[in-house]
């Protein structure tokens, strides 16, 4: 091995687990040990150019130092979801009572959906209201949405399957949980005779034409969080995720008839909003604690309101004058990210640059400021419904999401987006999304990394070989299945002349694929390279909280 530079060149040798050897010669490795490498920079993944026995084609190496160049247009991680809603049955299922082969194609084609943007996540909602779409231990019934009466056996496992398909297709997914809603009308009749609400009839109260639990009663958030935890503990969720109804929007002239609850249960609070406010509080704290105790390397994470606080109401509220999620929602979104209590917060930026009462670019900046300083990632939830608004004359610009991500990339604090609906993305009204795609996600990117979530390297994964198959070239690995578990493969290639070695990637300019670890031995085809052209290909490892191995491996063919 030889070292110039701070930077180091050496054959790739197996992971630790394994017990790999490859046939290096003589030649090879006194070719190796003479190169003299220089620090200067000349582009992405490059240094200036050795003698031309720096690099030998067909040879695998084990890369270890980094570049540090950063990209606006093609970052190497960012959290790209869309939000799949089905409560009455906005996006999936399309409507209730489908069969179940038409169910799953419907999941599976939201799925390629996704990877047809490059997108990377999916926010699946399987819990609309205090129902499910799992096979749970717990007492809430199957979900109506699915096949129209509620409590009535699927015939599959949804979640089980969203899962499996999503990881196939190398998407995160996260079960989107609406926490307190009971029921789209005021009935406890309409409920199954089984169901939680109605066997306590006082954990839930009737407001604004639905139904709600109550969450001042600790037994109501306890049975939640139970019911949350169950999931995550039996399930290979990569992320529990909460909207943004905690206490019900406000409806004029009505008030939540929670007065009997906070006589019981106020303790030392003299006052009814602090209270509430405090009982959504410790819902999120300790939802966020059982979840990490359950699974440490789930993600918890919340899409709230996107005003906290008005610059009116409080020195560090937003300029804006919108309604407030602290007051009207009882819901302290600041105090979470503050406390740590989410690990990524989502606010619902649903405006458009420079509307007056809710500036989304004022919006993206003080959100950016909560973040400053915590572990909490910060994501944009983006309003993809109202591309089109005839009411609105600025959501008849193709451009406005395009624009909002370009601002959403000159702040260092914003990781990713979140686009709701799915429905409007498929649609792509004013071809909006196609000209998102091109402008911000022409390669997809790696999943953020949480590394407070306990989480450590792993493995480097190492290519066995790379050879022509057609007018392809067919790249294969093998990983490890020890240490901090492999989610995903990361794939880098770029055309090259092969007069230097690469650093690992710090972007994702050349990065051509994120695929799922399944087993030991894995291959990818890869069909964009051109015949007689010469290409480095490089891969890395990556755990299921986003963190890389420490190297990577690399090899230069010919096509």
């Amino acid at each position: 091995m030889s070292t110039n530079g701070g930077y180091a060149m050496k054959a790739a040798s197996a992971p630790e687990s394994l017990s790999l050897r490859y046939p290096i010669s003589r030649r090879a490795v006194l070719s190796a040990a003479v190169i003299t490498l220089t620090t200067a920079a000349l582009g992405p993944g490059l240094l200036a150019a050795p003698a031309a026995a720096a690099v030998i084609r067909n040879h695998v190496y084990t890369i270890s130092s980094r570049n540090t160049f950063a990209s606006t247009t093609y970052p190497r991680a960012e959290f790209r979801a869309l939000w799949t809603a089905s409560v009455v049955n906005i996006d999936w299922p399309s409507r209730s009572g489908l069969s179940v082969a038409t169910q799953q194609a419907e999941l599976r084609s939201i799925l390629d959906l996704a990877v047809s943007r490059n997108l990377n996540a999916v926010l699946l909602q399987v819990r609309p209201a205090a129902d499910r779409m799992w096979k749970a231990t717990l007492g809430e019934p199957w979900s109506k949405y699915l096949t129209g009466t509620q409590g009535k056996d699927p015939g599959y496992d949804p979640l089980a399957y969203a899962i499996a398909q999503a990881h196939q297709r190398g998407i995160a997914l996260h079960a989107w949980i609406n926490p307190f809603r009971v029921s789209m009308d005021t009935s406890l009749s309409s409920l199954v005779a089984s169901h939680p609400a109605r066997l306590n009839p006082s954990w839930s109260f009737a407001y604004g034409n639905r139904r709600y639990y109550n969450p001042g009663i600790p037994a109501v958030r306890t049975f939640i969080r139970n019911v949350v935890i169950d999931m995550v503990k039996r399930y290979d969720v990569d992320g529990v995720h909460f909207d943004d109804y905690f206490y019900p929007y406000p409806v004029s002239g009505s008030s939540i008839p929670d007065s009997s609850t906070y006589a019981t249960y106020q303790g030392s609070f003299t006052d009814i909003s602090s209270w509430r406010r405090n009982n959504i509080n410790v819902f999120v704290r300790d939802t966020h604690t059982a979840i990490r105790a359950a699974k440490p390397r789930v993600v918890f994470g919340i899409g709230p309101f996107g005003i906290w606080r008005n610059s009116s109401s409080s020195s560090l509220g937003s300029a804006t004058s919108g309604l407030e999620s602290y007051s009207a929602l009882y819901a302290n979104t600041r105090g979470w990210v503050k406390y740590d209590w989410v690990d990524y917060i989502a606010p619902q930026l649903y405006w458009y640059q420079g509307y007056p009462p809710a500036n989304y670019n004022v919006l993206v900046d003080w959100w950016a400021k909560q973040v400053a300083g915590t572990n909490v990632k910060l994501y944009t939830g983006e309003a993809a419904y109202k591309v089109g608004d005839p009411a609105t004359p600025a959501w008849g610009d193709p451009n406005e999401l395009r624009d909002h991500v370009s601002k959403c990339r000159a702040v260092p604090a914003v990781r990713g987006q979140i686009y709701y609906n799915t429905t409007a993305v498929r649609a792509n009204k004013l071809n909006s999304i196609g000209i998102l795609k091109a402008a911000h996600y022409a390669r997809p990117a790696l999943p953020v990394a949480y590394p407070q979530l306990l989480a450590t390297r792993p493995y480097t994964p190492v290519i066995t070989q790379a050879v022509r198959e057609g007018s392809a070239v067919r790249l294969s690995w093998i990983s490890s299945s020890n240490g901090e578990p492999i989610k995903q493969i990361a794939i880098w290639r770029w055309e090259s002349t092969g007069s230097v070695l690469p650093y690992i990637q710090s972007t994702a300019t050349y990065l051509r694929s994120v695929r799922r670890r399944t087993t030991a031995n894995q291959s990818w085809l890869d069909t964009g390279v051109v015949l007689g052209h010469s290409y480095w290909y490089m891969i890395q490892s990556i755990s299921q909280t986003g963190i890389d191995s420490t190297n990577a491996t690399a090899i230069f063919i010919r096509a």
